[in-house]
């Protein structure tokens, strides 16, 4: 994270971002016009190849259900993804789930293969705080290009696609990514997360143990009124694991949400999927039994990944308010950023580790 803020123990990937795990592309349309339109599309694709002939192992945990998602119910029935994930505002989920079932069926279909059936991931959070999200503004281009444009570079963060209207804790918020280096026997490995914070209230902000938003709390928090709000959670890493160890990987999510100060309000809704870049599945496979490399989780080393998702989850959120900026929206609303300098000066006095 920027600002030499440090969390947690283990080491980062080589860019602190969901796309230090090998293959894992992200995508962003930012939708900002006039007053009014503050909101976007991001989409993340597991591979480079055929995501619906080559699917992903895969988890889907709800924390908190008050939210609008497609096809969790599908990812842990059958543990698998099978398209690329995409987040939006949460009424242009229909409109965004119909243009990637347009988008698959035109770069995942083969003549030999029709495609009758798909399953399109899309979760949301709400930004009407500062979006006219009832003018449902994100159209089908929108979503194409997010897909069109997914690159393996480091995650943009901030006030980008699906970040550009939300708020945490009564301040901007945004994108946000980090990662961790998992060693496991003599291999390292790689946990991305990436995250949509749009959640918690001013006085619940923690940032490293240090009740930052307590003693923010008559900081600038905007005008009208505002919803308790919701978070989206991808985690994707390259360690083989079966679809009940990425269920346990998602649970851990919960821990990152809470050491940022988050409690999962009552109208919150909080989404998180997994899934793992190893051992893919095949549309067609041919063989009726399989064999296949997996963590072995009856030993202590798991508590490493849990570890890592725990970490990576936290500074996303905090990477998030920490890259967004200050924005004026719908009917004169407006979000303050963090303010940095204070939190900086805040966390030093309290003699956390910072460099």
């Amino acid at each position: 994270m920027e600002h030499g803020v440090r969390v947690g123990r283990m080491a980062p990937g080589a860019t602190n971002s969901l796309t230090d795990v090998d293959g894992v592309m992200v995508g962003h349309t930012t939708l900002i016009d006039g007053s009014d339109v503050r909101t976007g599309v991001t989409t993340i694709i597991p591979h480079p190849g055929n995501v619906f002939y080559e699917k992903v192992k895969a988890a889907a945990v709800t924390i908190n259900g008050f939210g609008k998602t497609v096809g969790l119910p599908q990812i842990n029935e059958l543990g698998t993804i099978e398209t690329p994930i995409l987040l939006t505002n949460t009424l242009s989920v229909g409109k965004v789930s119909d243009a990637l079932v347009s988008w698959a069926l035109e770069h995942y279909q083969l003549p030999e293969c029709p495609i009758t059936s798909l399953n399109p991931v899309i979760a949301e959070c709400n930004d009407s705080y500062l979006n006219d999200i009832q003018g449902r503004h994100v159209e089908k281009e929108h979503v194409f290009h997010a897909l069109d444009s997914v690159s393996e570079k480091p995650v943009e963060e901030g006030v980008v696609g699906a970040g550009v209207g939300v708020s945490a804790f009564e301040f901007k918020s945004g994108i946000g990514s980090a990662s961790r280096i998992v060693r496991l026997g003599r291999e390292d490995y790689t946990l991305g997360v990436l995250s949509l914070p749009n959640f918690g209230r001013r006085e619940e902000l923690v940032i490293k143990g240090v009740p930052i938003g307590l003693v923010l709390r008559d900081c600038e928090r905007g005008t009208g009124e505002h919803e308790q709000g919701s978070i989206v959670i991808v985690i994707a890493t390259d360690i083989p694991l079966s679809h009940r160890q990425l269920i346990r990987i998602a649970k851990r999510a919960s821990f990152g949400i809470a050491r940022t100060g988050g409690i999962c309000h009552n109208t919150s809704g909080e989404f998180v999927i997994s899934f793992t870049t190893a051992n893919k599945v095949s549309h067609d496979p041919k063989r009726i039994f399989l064999e296949e490399r997996r963590l072995n989780d009856a030993h202590s080393v798991i508590d490493a990944v849990f570890q890592a998702t725990i970490e990576a989850v936290e500074e996303s959120i905090l990477s998030a308010l920490f890259s967004a900026e200050t924005m004026e929206g719908i009917d004169g609303h407006r979000r303050g950023a963090l303010p940095i300098p204070e939190v900086l000066s805040l966390l030093k006095a309290s003699r956390h580790s910072y460099s």
